[in-house]
């Protein structure tokens, strides 16, 4: 390889295995089939930068044949005009749980029939539209490097969901329940989750409406935990905080909440963003990104962690042949020692909102505003109508400062989270928490 620039550092991770989708839309089936993939990314560390090789249908090959590959990134590396440096880290890798019964060992069809089960169990006068969908990818993964480090590890998750969509006089309203882990198959006596879906699209026609306002707020585990992954977690990746794009740069060590609020990222829970190694083959370990209500720690890969510290890499992660970029894996607010009840007492009158419909979060400004799913009226302390249409939005910094209480019923719910064109699943999570003045957005009055 004389003549080429020097490498100063390679990795590469391939990554094969299967996908699954199956599409249930009222009573038809609309699509059920198993893909195969074989992806393999090829990175060499220049005199400045990196090279990129992404390479289908990858197989272990000979040392001529890597020698040339690693020639063709390093040609690649050597028009890179930015500068990375690579921390150091400690590398190694996580048994991944056994599951309870591998999906791979169930029969298409009948993973079909028992999604429409679900699917069917959905059905209601009021209900107009259902859809359920079962979503299963086991990945073999092999990583080695330069320095000599190498892992393997399979992994499966697997999951569906259910849609339930009521109408009447004009009126349409949606319930929507989702069930994927990586503990093995999930399809077996479900059809409970469509029946709640169907049960919370028909309540929700008759639901009230709330004046939008500041206003005392609960919200529940679900909210809770979308809250503390799109507004603090994406606020603490270390590409982003490099890149100027997050509001909490350059505030490590300062207070930015309340004195019980400790939000955590931890690859390591066996729940649905589980990594037992990240995607440049680091050891992964529990985050403390905010402890004690102070800025504690952001995540890193191995270039982030250089370029500004603060942290610890074990937190790159990647889709199969896709560049590693800094991501969450499970992210929530930590339990603290307050029950419902007591939430609600402090509470007095407000409102509380549940589940996620989604919504939209700047952390470079420090703005979020999300869709609840529906909500509950406080009153004097207790739960009483149910309302729709309702929001939660405002300032990062002073969201966190208004956490009054935690509570310690805290539950992770699985989810994927988009960026930089890559999808991966993650899980957040967090108790019921009372903001103390927060900005409710409504569609009119109660």
């Amino acid at each position: 390889m004389s003549g080429l620039p020097a490498i100063r550092y390679h990795d590469l991770r391939h990554v094969t295995g299967q996908a699954t989708l199956i599409d249930i839309d009222n009573g038809v089936v609309e699509s059920a089939g198993t893909s195969f993939f074989n992806r393999a990314i090829l990175r060499v560390l220049g005199p400045r930068g990196w090279g990129i090789l992404q390479i289908d249908n990858f197989s272990p090959c000979s040392k001529k044949k890597f020698n040339s590959l690693l020639a063709s990134a390093s040609r690649l590396a050597a028009i890179t005009q930015q500068d990375v440096n690579l921390a150091d880290a400690h590398h190694g890798a996580l048994r991944v749980p056994a599951m309870k019964e591998d999906p791979r060992g169930v029969g298409i069809e009948e993973k079909t029939t028992l999604l429409a089960e679900i699917e069917l169990a959905a059905r209601h006068p009021d209900v107009v539209n259902r859809r359920a969908n079962y979503i299963e990818r086991s990945e073999q993964v092999v990583f080695s490097d330069s320095s000599g480090h190498k892992f393997s590890y399979e992994i499966c998750r697997s999951g569906f969901n259910v849609l339930a969509v009521a109408s009447r006089n004009g009126t349409v309203q949606m319930g929507y329940e989702r069930v994927h882990s990586i503990r093995g198959f999930d399809l077996r006596h479900r059809q409970e989750y469509g029946k709640k879906a169907a049960n919370i699209a028909v309540a929700l026609l008759d639901a009230g409406h709330v004046k939008g306002g500041r206003m005392r707020v609960v919200l529940n585990p679900e909210l809770a935990g979308v809250f503390a992954h799109e507004a603090v977690g994406h606020a603490t990746e270390g590409d982003l905080v490099q890149e100027g794009s997050s509001i909490l740069a350059g505030k490590v060590g300062e207070q930015i909440g309340n004195d019980q609020l400790n939000i955590i990222d931890d690859p390591g829970l066996s729940e649905f963003g589980f990594e037992p190694c990240d995607a440049e083959g680091v050891a992964v370990q529990r985050t403390e990104l905010i402890r004690d209500g102070v800025v504690n720690a952001f995540m890193h890969s191995r270039e982030t962690l250089a370029a500004i510290g603060h942290g610890m890499a074990g937190h790159a992660r990647a889709m199969a042949a896709e560049p590693p970029l800094v991501r969450m894996s499970n992210t929530f607010i930590e339990n603290g020692d307050a029950t419902l009840e007591e939430i609600l007492e402090v509470c007095g009158n407000g409102i509380l909102l549940k589940g996620s419909r989604g919504g939209q979060v700047d952390p470079g400004r420090g703005i979020f505003q999300f869709n609840a799913e529906y909500g509950s009226l406080i009153e004097h302390g207790e739960c009483t109508s149910m309302v729709r249409d309702v929001s939660l939005s405002g300032e990062i910094l002073s969201t966190l400062h208004g956490i009054l209480l935690c509570g310690n019923d805290r539950t992770m719910h699985p989810g994927y989270c988009g960026k930089g064109g890559q999808s991966v699943p993650v899980s957040d999570g967090a108790p019921h928490i009372l903001l103390s003045d927060a900005v409710v957005g409504g569609s009119g009055a109660h």
